[in-house]
């Protein structure tokens, strides 16, 4: 009998749907510390993602199909899995409403200076900032409209700012004001007021915003990584916010995460941090299985899931 390997940690409820779809495989529902290197050595198909799991695919195992519980998947060694021709799926879709509340909890909090006011909360002082402005009449720059970029720009639109967007093929969205190609990524910098990232993280995009990027945005300009971390240059960002050649940043995503408690991020006070939860919500679980259960039955009927499949050649 074939095995699943549920390393997302799905509820009761949607284990035995699980089931129900797949009656001729054992379920096995853990952690990847919990298991042996027999056990993930035997699994089939997995749904979620650990380190550990590299080695046993190099070792040789029954692998045939990766269900990621991410939209990216450049923690996944993707060359390896390519060679021993296994299917990768990825959690594309299930982001775009929480990452954009949680992109918008934060250029609310810059807009209207709630980081400083709860700054000053927790230190009991009393101390309005000198200046408030309003999203109304701005211009964001979205990087990478896709399904969260969408999202993103339909919020924006909104809250009447004027959206400028860039996409590889450069085809039109309805709720994008402008649409370019990435040749015209420069000229978005250049007029954006607020510029969002949210591209997958691809040997293209390996530090695309450096500091001559930086160089192009406008001193009052507010950056928000929300797509990979290493799409950044961590020091040409730290430098630009320390010398005023942008106003402040907005992060969820680091080159190395945790973020080191020593890093100088920490104590910007025109930096907001949260640590790589701007996808999760309190429906992550449901939309994940509703994902997993239609690539599932494909899988089971004609050996291939259908939904999210990784393309090798663009590494999503």
């Amino acid at each position: 009998m074939s095995n699943i390997l549920l390393l997302f940690k799905f509820r009761p409820e949607h284990i035995e749907q699980i089931r129900e779809a797949a009656p001729d495989y054992t379920i096995t529902s853990s952690s990847a510390d919990k298991l042996d290197a027999e056990q993930l050595r035997s699994a089939e198909i997995v749904c979620g993602w650990h380190p550990s799991l590299s080695q046993v695919i190099e070792d040789g195992s029954k692998l045939k199909w990766v269900q990621t519980s991410s939209a990216g998947i450049d923690r996944l060694p993707l060359d390896e899995l390519e060679k021993q021709g296994v299917f990768v799926t990825s959690a594309s879709g299930i982001h775009p409403i929480s990452m954009a509340e949680t992109f918008f909890a934060m250029l609310l909090a810059f807009s209207r200076n709630l980081h400083h006011a709860i700054r000053h909360q927790a230190k009991r002082e009393w101390s309005p900032s000198q200046q408030y402005e309003q999203l109304a009449g701005k211009t964001i720059g979205i990087i990478g409209v896709g399904t969260i970029g969408t999202e993103m720009a339909r919020l924006a639109q909104a809250f009447g700012m004027h959206v400028l967007g860039v996409r590889r093929s450069g085809a039109p969205v309805t709720v994008v004001d402008e649409m370019l190609s990435m040749e015209g990524l420069d000229e978005v910098l250049s007029r954006s007021d607020v510029i969002v990232n949210v591209l997958p993280y691809t040997d293209a995009t390996h530090y695309l915003f450096g500091a001559e990027r930086f160089k192009l945005m406008k001193p009052n300009a507010l950056f928000f990584n929300f797509g990979r971390g290493p799409s950044v240059d961590t020091d040409a960002l730290v430098t630009a916010l320390q010398d005023g050649t942008i106003a402040g940043a907005g992060l969820d995503v680091f080159e190395t995460e945790p973020l080191a408690s020593d890093h100088p991020l920490w104590e910007m006070d025109n930096v907001i941090i949260t640590p790589h939860i701007g996808g999760w919500t309190d429906q992550y679980k449901q939309k994940m299985l509703d994902i997993f259960l239609p690539n599932l039955r494909a899988f089971v009927a004609n050996g291939q899931p259908t939904v999210n499949l990784v393309d090798y050649k663009v590494s999503y």
